[in-house]
């Protein structure tokens, strides 16, 4: 069984079709982590003078919830698509994205993690964070992290011109 974290993106898209390259036939569970509206107000929005009562933290929780869920069942499908035998499943967050994905490969007990990045480098890594630098860092089982596209293409024309 491996845990394949999936969210919408180009990223997350060549992750799953990596990965059934790589592993053909494996078992997956596909997962979308969603942080409650109340925790991305504490610590993305400090200040924006929201009172409370002012914003039905629960409707956009459910919102939230019913967005991850089929993100995540479309998730599973391009997974079954290129020869995985996938589940989605939903993960809430409680502390940081690369936490809930390694809560999710214990809870599943995944062989391994596979998850895509955007190949960010510099200032922009710095500032913005890695999930997939937190999860390799602090994961006690294999991680397979695909590149970008982008960033794939990027290297391949450098290494042509190298």
């Amino acid at each position: 069984m491996i845990l394949i974290a999936y969210d919408g993106s180009v990223d997350a898209k060549a992750a799953i079709e990596h990965a059934g390259k790589l592993l053909p036939g494996q078992d997956a569970t596909v997962v979308t982590v969603w942080e409650p509206f109340a925790e991305v107000m504490l610590h993305r929005a400090a200040g924006l003078g929201l009172g409370a009562g002012a914003v039905d933290f629960d409707a956009i929780d459910a919102a939230s919830t019913r967005v991850a869920t089929e993100r995540a069942a479309e998730g599973a499908a391009l997974a079954e698509r290129v020869g995985l035998h996938a589940e989605p499943h939903t993960h809430q967050q409680s502390t940081t994205t690369a936490g809930a994905i390694i809560a999710e490969a214990d809870r599943v007990d995944a062989s391994a993690i596979v998850l895509g990045t955007r190949g960010l480098t510099g200032l922009k890594s710095l500032l913005l964070g890695s999930v997939s630098h937190a999860v390799l860092q602090h994961s006690d089982r294999p991680v397979i992290v695909v590149p970008s596209p982008e960033t794939a293409r990027e290297r391949a024309t450098q290494a042509v011109r190298g």
